[in-house]
């Protein structure tokens, strides 16, 4: 697909962009090994298991006390954010499929949207929902698919979305023209919904009720690095995975003519820059305050995409692995 650069001055970078670890390091992980790569999310079941979709389609149920491992589906696409409902049932975006329900571990899965406004879902990402039924998912890119997503940092192309499924089945779209729209956040209140703009280095915030309901502006802007799949805590924390530190060559690139980032984009993919390996996750509360900043480096576990929290635990699931991590918090 040919590259349509479009220019964008980043912020200045902080000095934390450039660091490699916390202070103190995240502590090191216990890792659940999988029958399969790329586990893009991780999500927490009332039974206690934790849900995460692999290559090939396949979606896996994993007991974290002793790593026992149950396939309860197979989307037959590539799934990517997950969401489990108190009932357990589970909500599925995948990249080639849309969203989809799992009624029960082993069910049909149903497809509850393919297409918004009569054009095809491209790259669903990440979804969660409230407890009357509604549905809030988004759209990463209208350009790209999962396997050629560095093309839309390249070209910035801002086509990202935020939607809205109606309990009817209705579908509107909150959002448009968000820098690659990644992991989603519903406030306890129910006043906000937060998306990740992971291409932006930001979390936009869209106000559901209150008087600025209908409008949007930003929980954090000018992350150290780029924000993947977010979740809410058991502690009422936004955990943000940071999948990889920001890339010094691309935003020094972003502002300039296109020309340039067409020919990076051109010369052999080895050559391009790369993500930089690391393991990293912030937590920040409602107000945007960051409340936990851990990151080590790339041993034994990196390019975190997901993360899961509960009674100080967190769950991590990867990019670049064939495994969930399990990391523990200091008290």
């Amino acid at each position: 697909m040919p590259l349509r650069p479009q220019r964008w001055t980043p912020p200045k970078a902080t000095p934390r962009a450039r660091q490699s670890r916390s202070t103190p390091p995240m502590p090191e992980p216990r890792l659940i090994d999988l029958p399969g790569a790329v586990p893009e999310d991780v999500v927490l079941a009332p039974d206690g298991r934790l849900v995460t979709g692999i290559s090939g389609g396949a979606i896996l149920a994993v007991d974290p006390r002793d790593g026992a491992i149950e396939q309860i589906a197979d989307t037959g696409g590539r799934p990517l954010g997950l969401h489990a409902d108190p009932d357990g049932s589970l909500l599925i975006c995948d990249s080639e499929r849309g969203l989809l329900r799992l009624s029960a571990p082993h069910a049909r899965l149903e497809v509850l949207v393919e297409e918004v406004d009569g054009e095809r879902l491209t790259f669903a990402s990440n979804v969660v929902a409230d407890e009357d039924g509604t549905i809030y998912f988004s759209a990463s890119t209208r350009r790209y698919s999962f396997e050629d997503y560095l093309g839309d940092f390249f070209e910035h192309s801002g086509t990202g979305r935020l939607f809205r499924r109606t309990p009817d089945g209705r579908v509107e779209t909150l959002l448009d023209g968000l820098q690659f729209a990644n992991g989603i956040v519903l406030s306890p209140d129910r006043s906000q919904v937060l998306v990740a703009e992971t291409a932006a280095y930001r979390i936009a915030r869209y106000h559901l009720s209150g008087p600025q309901a209908g409008t949007s502006g930003y929980l954090v802007e000018n992350l150290p690095g780029l924000p993947d799949n977010m979740g809410l805590g058991s502690d009422g924390l936004i955990w943000v995975a940071l999948v990889t530190p920001r890339n010094p060559l691309l935003d020094m690139l972003l502002p300039l003519p296109g020309i340039l980032r067409r020919l990076v984009w051109a010369i052999p993919a080895g050559l391009q820059p790369k993500p930089v390996r690391t393991a990293w996750v912030q937590a920040f509360d409602f107000d945007g305050a960051l409340v936990h900043d851990l990151q080590r480096e790339a041993d034994p576990y990196a390019m975190v995409t997901g993360v899961a929290e509960r009674d100080g635990t967190l769950y991590l699931s990867s990019l670049a692995e064939s495994a969930i991590a399990e990391v523990r918090l200091a008290p």
